[in-house]
């Protein structure tokens, strides 16, 4: 065939033959669901309720629930609508959404929750990677299709006196344990698909800000999600709790939080392998984000049963602690693998960091123990500053495989744990440079 018409019947194929196919880190093609950019369009999700309009005053000062779950049910009976916050701040405990209903905060609209427990129920809920019985989060969905919360407003927790409670107590009892402390959480969504949390402001949460459970195709958009890490810090406020889900998407958020700010949960404890409330997690992609003063960028754990393909990519982070964190609890049976982070720039205190977890470590009896592991983990594109970018410690309670390394130019100062192909089964290398050394297999 001549070179002309070669070309032009290469012109005449689609464009899409050509394309570089997403995959997951174990080849798995990534659905087309993860490239839709379009935000939810929230005048078409039917009637809005502004909350002002029916019954639900304009007071800072007052807890309203009531008020507004009315406002919820309504819309609810009347199937379906938008619960609307218009300007001003509106003091609440927890709510409930029902099928149908969506919450959208206006700009200059802030759904502040209370600061006293007492405004909080106790039911059963997940928690920590237990089904049991606890406080609900201000804002609550479970069996809700299609859940939408948006807008230019803020969802405030309110933590402050959560927190300086939580460490009063904590100073009194070392063993204090995140649930004595007695605290809501901002966002729980459960059993429901399709679900969107796009563009609000979510702030200084008592406890986890956003908490999914047995959910799938759940989208988190330019969100910016911040609690205190200075002062009166807010503990346990991870930004994004990932509980036995698939399919979840973590797009262009601001996360600064005093713990971790994407998790993944799914269970805990030595027959976590086996409790049907328990499960993996899958398909994970968080991209295009900023962390700041986060314990962890990406963390698998504490409270993890089975991780398989999740991507964190195309992020910067600064003065976070640990930019991947795989945490290996040795009383609970775990499989973490294929894990790719890539495109990341930045400061952090460790690049990868991998050892024993055992906080409230409690080990049953169980003849039959899985050992635990850790395999197909990538670090690639990395370009950062860290304290000490290889964290990894090997243990009799798990074992590691086919780690990979590749082109990587970071600046380590400390060196406590010097990188080394020795520690990881498999390790694969290319284009690793330590402190302008490059490393060789």
């Amino acid at each position: 065939m001549k070179p002309v018409k070669l070309i032009l019947l290469l012109a005449l194929l689609p464009a899409a033959l050509f394309a570089q196919t997403d995959t997951f880190p174990d080849g798995k093609p990534v659905p087309a669901w993860f490239s839709e950019s379009g935000k939810v369009d929230v005048s078409a999700l039917g009637p809005q309720y502004v909350v002002t309009r029916y019954g639900v005053k304009r007071d800072s000062t007052r807890v309203q629930t009531a008020a507004l779950q009315r406002v919820i049910d309504l819309a609810a009976e009347r199937g379906g609508g938008v619960i609307v916050i218009p300007k001003g701040t509106f003091l609440s405990g927890n709510l409930f959404f029902k099928p149908g209903t969506h919450l959208l905060i206006r700009k200059g609209g802030v759904l502040k929750g209370s600061d006293r427990i007492a405004d909080f129920q106790v039911m059963e809920t997940r928690i920590e990677g237990q089904t049991c019985q606890y406080f609900p989060a201000l804002v609550n969905a479970d069996g809700v299709d299609g859940f939408t919360i948006a807008g230019e407003g803020t969802l405030d927790g309110n933590g402050f006196h959560y927190w300086e409670e939580f460490w009063i107590r904590r100073e009194w009892n070392r063993q204090c344990t995140n649930k004595d402390a007695q605290r809501p959480r901002l966002v729980y969504i459960s059993n429901s698909s399709n679900v969107t949390v796009q563009d609000v402001r979510m702030r200084n949460s008592p406890y986890w800000t956003n908490h999914i459970y047995r959910c799938d195709h759940v989208r988190f958009l330019n969100l910016h999600i911040t609690s205190s890490t200075s002062g009166v810090k807010g503990p346990s406020t991870d930004a994004i709790d990932i509980d036995a889900c698939h399919n979840v998407l973590v797009r262009g958020c601001y996360m600064s939080v005093n713990d971790d700010a994407v998790v993944l949960k799914g269970g805990k404890g030595t027959w976590a392998d086996q409790d049907p409330t328990d499960g993996p997690c899958r398909d994970i992609i968080i991209e295009d984000c900023r962390f700041y003063k986060t314990h962890g960028c990406l963390t698998l754990g504490s409270e993890s049963v089975d991780d398989r393909n999740v991507i964190l990519r195309r992020c910067h982070a600064e003065e976070v602690n640990n930019l991947l964190w795989l945490k290996m609890r040795p009383d609970t049976p775990q499989r973490y693998e294929y894990v790719t982070v890539s495109d990341i720039t930045g400061t952090a205190a460790n690049g990868i960091a991998c050892h024993p977890w055992t906080q409230f470590y409690q080990l049953e009896d169980r003849p039959d123990m899985p050992l635990s592991l850790c395999t197909h983990i990538t670090l690639k594109a990395i370009r950062m500053h860290c304290r000490n970018f290889f964290q990894v410690r090997p243990s009799d309670k798990y074992a590691f495989s086919n780690f990979s390394f590749e082109d990587i130019d970071v600046e380590d100062d400390a060196a406590e744990i010097p990188f080394s192909t020795d520690v990881v089964p498999d390790t694969h290398v290319r284009n690793v440079r330590i402190n302008g050394v490059l490393i060789s297999h």
